[in-house]
């Protein structure tokens, strides 16, 4: 009995203790995401006011990529990622100077067009605050990465008004197939506070603001749906591939970051002056039309694709998660355009899916769907959420991810390293419906071969 009350005892305290870190953090983190937000707002703002602003994109993106370079080199790229490698690398020790710096490199990189987001930097602020209180009361490297965990989640719920999405975020993001649940409480904690944070402080969410979309109750939606995630899946495999080869050819060839910058605004200036300034920016007008089922052109969603990688590979700071908003939205813009489908329905489906497939979160992605778009959403948006995961294959967006478990027992790969080490291979199983297939196949071209011998 006595150790059964010792037990339940430091429970109770652990429960105490991490409930109130995880109010500490989500206030912390919901009060730095409300300045930067505003922040972002004025200087977009004042920039697009004028129409040529985009003119500025090779300046802005070469003053990001010095501040970065000689301040703080933790800061470069989208934000997430780096937090996610400091979890698994450093135990979430981040440096204080990130903050500031990621703050103000992704205001100069949005003030002049860049097409990046917004919640990157709000998950490396909280988790770079979170790591300076983990520092200044002397956690361990355990508690400390709970704590930044936790800044992460409270980060992306106060961006997006998801307050369970984020918390999931947050804990599903760092592994391929595995959670912690033992941040489950904090993080949730964390979301859900960080959230009322914001909305108390009068911050509005666009996505949100839409309502439930009317899903029609039809027997062949399941089925559209799933054929929806393979598509929307194969659209997060070139988002992927086109943002490893832009970082691989830059790293390859050790282009100077000054002159990647300057080419890279070059290439922005031009593309917008073929194709508009819908790319530039988080596109959120854009985001919106689609949802609410308006036309939309068919190739949006690959022009985004390619703005985003460039502004990302030449220096831009900023987050991802925004333009895989964009990019999802219009690719199920497209999908429904092509088979006469409900494009609003299928926007929004497109929307989380490609969040699941890019990021390899699709549990985040399902309970966004029902954060945003209501209940009735949930089991089209989990099946192609799930799909669309699976068809990614062992890749991710963010390649510092740890990964937890195969996502076919016919393929080989080392679990408990990070994707961008994992090389795939092949191996074929007997008696399964793979090898079958491939004896059908082996077969037909042994008969072909011995009836056509000259081809």
């Amino acid at each position: 009995m006595r150790k059964r009350l010792a037990e339940e005892t430091v429970i109770f305290i652990s429960v105490f203790k991490w409930f109130f870190l995880a109010m500490c953090v989500g206030g912390i983190v919901g009060v730095a995401t409300y300045v930067f937000l505003k922040a972002l707002d004025w200087s977009v703002d004042l920039t697009s006011s004028h129409s040529y602003y985009f003119l500025l994109l090779p300046l802005g993106l070469i003053a990001s990529t010095i501040i970065i370079d000689h301040i703080a080199p933790d800061a470069k790229g989208h934000g997430t990622e780096k937090v996610i490698e400091a979890i698994h690398k450093a135990s979430g020790k981040i440096r204080p100077r990130v903050v500031p710096v990621k703050l103000f490199t992704t205001i100069i990189t949005f003030a002049v067009g860049g097409s990046v987001g917004k919640e990157g930097p709000c998950a490396q602020i909280g988790a770079g605050l979170t790591s300076a209180l983990a520092d200044l009361i002397r956690f361990n490297d355990i508690d400390r990465k709970k704590l930044v965990i936790c800044g992460i989640s409270a980060g992306f719920a106060s961006v997006f008004g998801t307050p369970i999405a984020g918390a999931v975020f947050g804990i599903e993001v760092l592994f391929v197939g595995g959670m912690m649940y033992d941040v489950l409480l904090p993080s949730f904690v964390a979301g859900i506070v960080g959230y009322q944070v914001v909305s108390s402080l009068g911050l509005t969410f666009p996505y949100t603001t839409l309502g439930i979309v009317s899903v029609p109750q039809t027997n062949i939606l399941f089925i559209e749906a799933a054929v929806g995630g393979i598509f929307f899946g194969l659209c997060s495999l070139f988002l992927i591939e086109l943002m490893n080869f832009g970082e691989g050819l830059v790293k390859k060839y050790r282009f100077n970051p000054a002159y990647t910058a300057v080419a890279g605004g070059i290439a922005l200036i031009i593309l917008t002056f073929i194709f508009s300034t819908e790319y530039l920016g988080l596109g959120e007008h854009m985001i919106l039309a689609s949802l609410r089922g308006e036309d939309i052109v068919i190739y949006a969603f690959v022009l985004k694709i390619i703005f985003t990688v460039i502004t990302l590979v030449c220096g831009g700071s900023g987050g991802i998660v925004t333009p895989i908003f964009f990019i999802g939205a219009t690719a199920g813009t497209a999908y429904a355009t092509m088979l006469g489908l409900n494009k609003s329905v299928f926007a929004a489906i497109g929307l989380v899916s490609l969040l699941a497939g890019a990021a390899n979160t699709p549990i985040t992605a399902t309970i966004m769907a029902v954060e945003i778009f209501g209940a009735q959403m949930a089991p089209y948006a989990a099946i192609s959420s799930v799909i669309s995961f699976l068809m990614t294959g062992h890749r991710s967006i963010y390649p510092s991810q740890v990964l937890a478990f195969k996502k076919s027992a016919s393929i080989d790969v080392e679990l408990g390293k990070e994707i961008e080490e994992i090389i795939p291979q092949f191996h074929k199983r007997k008696r399964t419906l793979m090898d079958i297939l491939w004896r059908i196949g082996a077969t037909l071209k042994e008969k072909i071969g011995k009836h056509y011998p000259h081809g």
